[in-house]
């Protein structure tokens, strides 16, 4: 993905006092996302394919058309994200307009003074069940359930920008965390998988309950120093940036000895693990075998891969 904004283009927009925003009123605004939806149905066995594309090209606009939040964001400060679905050929029957499917969601956010653009959310969905006809109307209201993929495309818009804005400030998203869960209780009763705590330990239901317990904080957090303090120092101040990565890791420790392999810890693993090990080769050795054994305790599993940054 290609990021163009810059992080003080950012921060202008998100937190200047409203008579600053008043004098940049000539600047050219949009909606908050620039997100690429990529419909996967390789396996599918349907002679109208056009209903695939209509859907990729639908669902990407209900996504990126959606005035998501009350912040201004120029065309350049959009947040890239991609939404990928698979579809599934055992339960998918477009004949009838059922689909079922894996979605990958990731998004990125650019580091500060580079070309460098890390990724912020990494989440793997297993659960898409949702009806689809061609030419209908995608219609989402926060307060109410309407139908599931317009539910599932607005939990994870407002997921997405949450993880952002928690990368610029301590906390940031809380408020767009708390409308996702809003779509997740109006959810309750659908009867679709993902949005309730008995299907699964790591579905949407649990990755937002994570994200809104007090148990998880520190993680949230972590993602400030880790972003806003970590990355984007590192191209001026390397061992403070270092410093502060490390720092951002204990906080992650915190919060899974609390609550071990929690949902919220994996997804920033999945979202980190390989740059971490990056960060860290190029450490002290006191460095590196603390965040060594920070990460091994956290995710046995990985033991390999944070291996490298020891050599």
């Amino acid at each position: 993905m290609i990021w163009q904004r810059s992080f003080t283009q950012k921060q202008m927009h998100r937190y200047l006092t409203s008579t600053l925003l008043i004098g940049l009123s000539f600047l050219s605004f949009a909606q908050e996302l620039n997100c690429k939806v990529i419909i996967n149905a390789q396996q599918i066995q349907y002679q109208e394919r056009q209903i695939f594309e209509e859907m990729e090209i639908a669902f990407t606009q209900f996504v990126n058309d959606r005035k998501w939040t009350d912040d201004e964001f120029s065309v350049e400060e959009r947040i890239n994200c991609n939404i990928i679905l698979t579809l599934d050929p055992k339960e998918t029957q477009p004949a009838a307009g059922l689909f079922a499917a894996s979605v990958q969601v990731l998004s990125s956010r650019p580091v500060y003074g580079t070309d460098y653009q890390t990724v912020v959310f990494n989440f793997a969905d297993r659960d898409w069940l949702f009806e689809y006809q061609p030419n209908q109307p995608l219609q989402f209201n926060e307060n109410t359930f309407s139908n599931n993929i317009t539910s599932l495309l607005a939990y994870y818009a407002y997921t997405i920008i949450a993880y952002d804005y928690d990368t610029f400030s301590e906390l940031g998203g809380t408020r767009f965390h708390q409308i996702a869960n809003q779509i997740v209780n109006n959810a309750q009763s659908s009867n679709y998988i993902g949005w309730n705590q008995f299907n699964s330990v790591r579905n949407r239901y649990w990755l937002n309950e994570n994200l809104l317990n007090s148990t998880f904080e520190p993680l949230r957090r972590g993602l400030y120093l880790y972003h806003l303090k970590g990355l984007d120092l590192f191209g001026t101040e390397p061992e403070q940036s270092r410093t502060n990565i490390l720092q951002a890791l204990t906080l992650l420790q915190t919060s899974n000895r609390s609550r071990p392999r929690a949902i919220a810890t994996i997804t920033f693993l999945d979202s980190k693990a390989e740059e971490l090990t990056e960060i860290f080769k190029e450490g002290t050795p006191t460095e590196k075998k603390q965040a060594y054994d920070i990460l091994r305790g956290i995710d046995p599993a990985r033991t390999e891969v944070f291996k490298k940054m020891l050599d």
